[in-house]
């Protein structure tokens, strides 16, 4: 009997962590969207060069974090939210990159700006893990 007990226990654990890790991806990518519309001005001064139309490239990768924070949400399109999620965060990586390599333009910490590259790897993992459909039972 006990082993059905730790594998309930177990099980409800590992969803709550799903659950604490969905909820983290709407915030960053909810925030970060309203951020685009509200310090637009902030944002622009990080696109890189190459980017044409700096002002546009922040307001839609704004409009499109807020529709992936509303996506994940929803069961329905958290698949589809999620994998949007990750292609939207490996785009941005360029202006990840232009704030590091530009440290001294910027009032961030150094250390932040570094400790932002390996955390895009963390937030990856965790918008595919949250945001993958929940195992189904075996026999």
């Amino acid at each position: 009997m006990q082993h059905f007990y730790y594998d309930s226990r177990d099980k409800k654990r590992r969803r709550a962590l799903r659950i604490a890790a969905l909820c983290f991806v709407f915030l960053w990518f909810f925030l970060g969207g309203i951020a685009h519309f509200v310090f637009t001005e902030a944002e622009m001064r990080i696109v890189p060069g190459f980017i044409p139309w700096p002002r546009e490239a922040v307001l839609v990768s704004g409009a499109f974090e807020l529709l992936g924070a509303a996506g994940v949400l929803m069961r329905r399109f958290r698949r589809a939210a999620g994998w949007g999620l990750c292609l939207l965060t490996l785009a941005v990586t360029p202006a990840n990159v232009v704030m590091l390599l530009n440290a001294q333009d910027y009032a961030v910490p150094y250390w932040l700006l570094v400790a932002r590259l390996p955390f895009q790897l963390v937030l990856l993992g965790l918008i595919l893990w949250s945001t993958a459909p929940a195992p189904t039972r075996r026999p």
